[in-house]
């Protein structure tokens, strides 16, 4: 059939040909041989001598500069008698091809320096009483051990904190979970169970409940209540409805040290994670273990390819560290879970 014809226009070879079509490239992308062999053409002002300082012939040098002007769309030099003069685009190109050179070098020894493990850096987000907490002594484990790798923090909630390792804004996530509110974590991320974090009561140091050890949510259904971020507060609501009640929530505020002094001031009460007892002003506020007890599951989150970076792994280790040393004395969970993420 005529529109079959091989070569012809709609037909199957035309066709063929459209398929395998190269895309077209961004011509401001360089290869870097080429920068690195224009930048010796510039210094010695000739192919011959760049060839012999290189180690290339003289018709490689050639062929690596034509493809170069290629790729820059502009002619980069011209000949007056035996020399060769720089366009104004060669020019150009010249002013920034030591700074170019320059950065790839640098690069080439800070990603040696980081699989050496001399430095690195981890941006590590977490909510506000892990950050008072685990993260500063993990950080101080990491500064003895491996002091080359830098740390930057950032402060958010879950599932806010989820979502900025996912989008590449932080490489580790330290985030809490409820067990009976549990939210789904997105697939790309890694889970590293660290601690479970027993839930306490704060009271005001004269209230009749601070003398006991323990308290039950129940005997405070009647008192007046300071509630935390909303993941905390959805599930202190939801484990008071499980007793029968509905708490009198007075006051909201996601600041530890604020929910402290409300309840120092005898303002209400509050149902604070564990963790702030490490910053508990114990003059004025006792912390006392719910009964029966109440955790939240403290992870760290990370992407599955991000613990082949050894900065990363180094900062996971010494979160597990510290976390069984709150935990889990003998370190055997955490060491198991962060063994487990590995081998993904």
């Amino acid at each position: 059939r005529g529109g079959d014809v091989p070569g012809r226009p709609g037909g199957a070879g035309h066709r063929a040909c459209a398929a395998v079509r190269r895309p077209t490239y961004d011509s401001t992308v360089f290869d870097s041989r080429h920068i690195r062999t224009f930048h010796e053409v510039v210094r010695t002002r000739s192919y011959s001598a760049a060839a012999q300082a290189l180690g290339y012939t003289q018709p490689a040098i050639s062929q690596q500069m034509k493809a170069l002007e290629r790729e820059v769309g502009t002619p980069l030099f011209t000949r007056v008698g035996r020399r060769l003069r720089l366009t104004e685009a060669g020019e150009t190109l010249a002013r920034h091809t030591q700074n170019i050179l320059g950065s790839m070098s640098v690069a080439r020894e800070q990603m040696a320096a980081i699989a050496r493990l001399r430095t690195g850096l981890v941006r590590v987000c977490a909510f506000p009483s892990a950050n008072a907490t685990l993260v500063p002594e993990a950080m101080a484990l990491l500064a003895v051990e491996h002091p080359g790798i830098r740390v930057e923090l950032l402060e958010d909630e879950p599932p806010d904190s989820l979502r900025r390792v996912v989008q590449g804004e932080s490489d580790v996530t330290l985030a809490f979970t409820y067990p009976g509110l549990r939210e789904e974590v997105p697939e790309e991320l890694v889970e590293i169970p660290l601690l479970e974090d027993q839930l306490t009561v704060l009271l005001p140091v004269g209230h009749p409940m601070a003398r006991r050890r323990a308290v039950q949510l129940a005997d405070l259904a009647q008192e007046r209540w300071i509630a935390g971020c909303l993941r905390c507060r959805t599930n202190f609501v939801h484990e008071c409805a499980q007793l029968g009640f509905t708490p009198d929530i007075v006051f909201t505020t996601d600041d530890n040290l604020a929910v402290q002094a409300l309840v120092a001031q005898g303002l209400g009460v509050a149902m604070m994670p564990g963790l702030t007892l490490s910053f508990l002003r114990r003059d004025k506020v006792r912390g006392r273990p719910l009964a029966p007890a109440s955790r939240r599951q403290v992870s760290a989150y990370v992407l599955r390819e991000h613990l082949r970076i050894p900065a990363t792994a180094r900062l996971l280790e010494a979160l597990a560290t510290v976390a069984a040393r709150r935990g889990d004395p003998t370190g055997v969970i955490h060491k198991r879970s962060l063994g487990s993420a590995k081998e993904l």
